[in-house]
């Protein structure tokens, strides 16, 4: 019996550790790269990315010249019942019933190449450029939301995590103080009123740890689900410190920093590159005031059996020169829609530049108050907790009530949820600063 309690006890003790292993371990940098590799908007937009790129080279096909080969084959058949005409002298002559089946076969090769089109082609081409690297700015600027946005989640689950092992501890804390002070009462060495504080402190506790349980639960799911990752399997969650970035460097001058801003926000140059665009569209607009040129070249040959093709051949060569008189008010319009699209575009970029010197001190502000809160709530946690350390030694000299020292316990609760919210506060603020700097890692 005994060597069967051992296996079962070593079997038990195997199977969960391995349950233990099973477990993927996920730390902000995976989740990172996780959320950069899957993220349906990501995706998206490098799909979207390879058209922009075939734009740019279409706009090189315009450059150069077309070339097209035609072939044709035709039958014809003429059928005449007979009639009687007139000769020269008029008498009258009788035609007999006829039937005649006629084929012909072509080949052609040709096309036609733009010389000249007002520059529209050259400006077509550097409009699809910037068009392609504007993209690239938005993709770009796509990623690191979605890093901010995952290490939101994560910072999230790290923070519940932690509250929810705080009280755990605290609810058994609070149970085995609620089993002593029974045994007090019924020893009377405390009041019916210790007892009652104690119940209701119990019953706070087991309440605070299914509700920080429920909130760690929920936190896991809304990250995982954004990881792509299978919500139903167990995962184990670790903050890397040393990915966690260093800012401190960016709090001391707020006119640089918006500098900063400025050089590396990729929203801002991607504003700044949809101007360009417009006022490359402005150039294009006003191509339809100058004239064009273009060439075509032919080459054909036909004949009536496909062994006579190419046994007489034609050759050709043209120059069309057109220029615009007047073309109903269509390249004023497009003109004077190119002006208001410039308009707007410098209005835009306007905006973002207010919008973004309000991001970059909203996040200083932010992150100096998350620095000052952390170092408060630290401070804060180390007087509650040597107050409520002072408080139990002297209920036990009988010198403070047991409310007092459930008062101080409370406190030390308090500010030990406090601190842990502080320091996630902080690690995210950072994230956020460099988020308003455009300086968030992606790669």
């Amino acid at each position: 019996m005994k060597y069967v309690k051992i296996i079962f006890i070593s079997i038990f003790t195997l199977t969960g550790l391995i349950q233990v292993n099973a477990q993927e371990k996920i730390t902000l940098s995976s989740a990172i790269t996780t959320a950069l590799n899957h993220n349906t908007s990501i995706v998206k937009s490098s799909n979207n990315l390879e058209t922009s790129d075939a734009a740019v080279k279409n706009a090189y096909g315009t450059f150069l010249p077309t070339l097209n080969l035609n072939s044709g084959w035709n039958w014809q058949r003429t059928s005449s019942s007979g009639s009687t005409v007139l000769d020269f002298y008029g008498q009258p002559q009788n035609l007999p019933a006829t039937e005649t089946d006629s084929r012909n076969y072509s080949v052609s090769l040709g096309g036609n190449v733009t010389l000249f089109d007002g520059l529209s082609n050259i400006t077509t081409l550097s409009q699809k450029k910037n068009d392609l690297q504007a993209a690239k700015y938005n993709l770009n600027k796509l990623r690191q939301d979605v890093v901010l946005q995952t290490v939101n989640l994560f910072v999230t689950v790290v923070n519940n995590e932690k509250i929810l092992s705080f009280q755990k501890e605290d609810q058994k804390y609070n149970s085995d103080m609620l089993q002593k002070v029974k045994e007090m009462y019924d020893l009377k060495m405390v009041a019916n009123a210790d007892l009652y504080s104690q119940e209701y402190q119990t019953s706070n506790s087991q309440f605070s740890y299914l509700q920080a349980k429920n909130n760690y639960e929920k936190a896991k799911i809304n990250l995982l689900n954004y990881l792509s990752k299978d919500v139903l399997k167990e995962y184990t969650f670790e903050m890397d410190s040393a990915y966690i970035p260093e800012t401190a460097s960016y709090l001391n001058n707020i006119d640089s920093v918006y500098q900063t801003a400025l050089n590396n926000r990729n929203d801002y140059k991607s504003q700044k590159a949809q101007l360009v665009s417009a006022e490359y569209q402005l150039t294009i607009a006003k191509s339809g005031f100058l004239p064009s040129l273009s060439g075509n070249y032919n080459f054909s040959t036909s004949a009536t059996q496909p062994s006579s093709l190419f046994n007489r051949k034609v050759y050709s060569l043209g120059l069309s020169f057109s220029f615009p008189i007047f073309s109903r008010w269509n390249t004023e319009f497009s003109t004077q829609s190119a002006q208001v699209q410039i308009k707007n575009s410098n209005e835009d970029l306007a905006a973002l530049e207010r919008q973004i010197k309000s991001d970059v001190k909203n996040a200083v502000i932010d992150l100096q108050s998350a620095k000052l809160e952390l170092e408060v709530s630290k401070a804060a946690l180390k007087s509650a907790k040597e107050t409520w350390s002072i408080k139990k030694d002297s209920y036990v000299l009988g010198t403070a009530t047991f409310i007092d020292q459930q008062q101080a316990y409370r406190d030390y609760l308090q500010a030990s949820n406090n601190t842990i919210a502080a320091e996630s506060n902080y690690v995210f603020r950072q994230f956020g600063l460099l988020s308003a700097l455009g300086l968030l890692k992606f790669e």
